[in-house]
């Protein structure tokens, strides 16, 4: 005799049919304080990813209870900035911890599939010189585009035999190649590479590295801290400074550089996930280096809607290697040396 199987809703199993869901429950309902003390953002920016997201989490299924959108951006956000699948970030929006973990899954390729919508280099002349002035405008520092610098984002280990991982403190990790611009908009985000890697390295094997090699963004340059060599479009510190202009230029190069770690604070104060506070990733590199990537457009999908990357409460990235434990990167292009000497010269003197 056939015996019949019944395929059960993990939800409805929980909580049962009259448990209050968010696809019931509307945004409406909830004061602004709430939503952001929960989820991290107002509730305009919640509806405006609710549209942008909407067609890739609208996707057919047999279940008879689909996640609506709303519901989906809402997990994602919670888990985003507690860092967290705690059990009461899923009974605030009706759904079970596996629930919410698919949904993590689903709004994070949907904001990485959107990439390169949000994160790029500005592309018309206008745009870089304004870019160059309000660069110039911060500290003196001539021509520079963008600052650059690499944050390291722990994750579970891969498994027991992969040291890729590894970085120099002993912890598994990614470890993410950053350019921002004078308000913290990111410019540029790889975020795939092992954290055994040092900085200099992830940047030498960079599709960033590529693009400025091949002269795609000629008269110039990206300010980057002794970690990376010295390029004829990366204007590094000089390790000991004698002249005045010497002295002048690493104090404009250290103010002007200063605004990437701003940013790499407001993002782990933004995006608790990244911060290590409530532990590793626990997610594959791959996976782990998709939800970086999507805080990452987060935050400035955040900045294009008026949120100042410097109105969050800044309570530090996770730690980062002190800069004296890098060896100095000495300089071994002569025609970058000599951009450098000239750029004190004409500058700095």
């Amino acid at each position: 005799m056939a015996i019949p199987i019944t395929v059960l809703d993990c939800d409805l199993l929980l909580y049962g049919r009259g448990h209050r869901t968010l696809d019931r429950f509307k945004l409406d309902d909830v004061t602004d304080e709430y939503l952001m003390s929960m989820y991290g953002f107002p509730r305009q920016f919640i509806y405006y990813l609710v549209e942008l997201l909407g067609a890739n989490l609208s996707r057919p299924t047999q279940r008879s209870r689909a996640i609506s959108p709303e519901t989906q951006v809402l997990a994602a956000l919670g888990f985003y900035t507690s860092g967290s699948f705690q059990t009461r970030m899923g009974d605030a929006i009706g759904i079970s911890q596996a629930s919410m973990s698919r949904c993590v899954a689903n709004v994070t390729e949907a904001l990485v599939e959107r990439a390169s919508q949000f994160i790029r280099f500005p592309a018309d002349e206008a745009s870089i010189q304004a870019l160059k002035d309000e660069f110039y405008g911060l500290a003196g520092m001539p021509g520079v585009m963008g600052v650059v610098d690499c944050i390291h984002v722990a994750i579970k280990a891969p498994n027991a035999e992969d040291l890729s991982y590894v970085n120099r403190k002993g912890l598994h990790s990614l470890n993410c190649l950053m350019v921002c611009d004078i308000r913290g908009t990111l410019m540029t985000v790889e975020t795939n590479w092992p954290g055994s890697l040092e900085d200099c390295a992830v940047l030498q094997q960079s599709s960033l590295s590529s693009q400025f090699e091949a002269g795609m963004h000629k008269d110039s340059w990206l300010l980057g801290d002794s970690s990376f060599f010295l390029q004829t479009w990366l204007m590094t510190p000089l390790h000991i400074p004698e002249t005045p202009a010497e002295y002048r230029y690493n104090m404009a190069h250290s103010a002007t550089h200063s605004v990437i770690e701003k940013t790499f604070r407001t993002l782990c104060s933004r995006f608790r996930c990244l911060d290590g506070s409530k532990g590793a990733l626990q997610y594959s590199p791959e996976k782990s280096s998709h939800i970086i990537l999507a805080c990452c457009v987060l935050h400035n999908i955040s900045l294009e809607h008026g949120m100042d990357v410097w109105s969050s409460p800044m309570t530090g990235p996770m730690e980062q290697p002190p800069e004296e434990e890098y060896e100095h990167m000495e300089s071994l292009d002569l025609e970058a040396d000599r951009i450098r000497q000239e750029l004190m010269l004409t500058h700095f003197s």
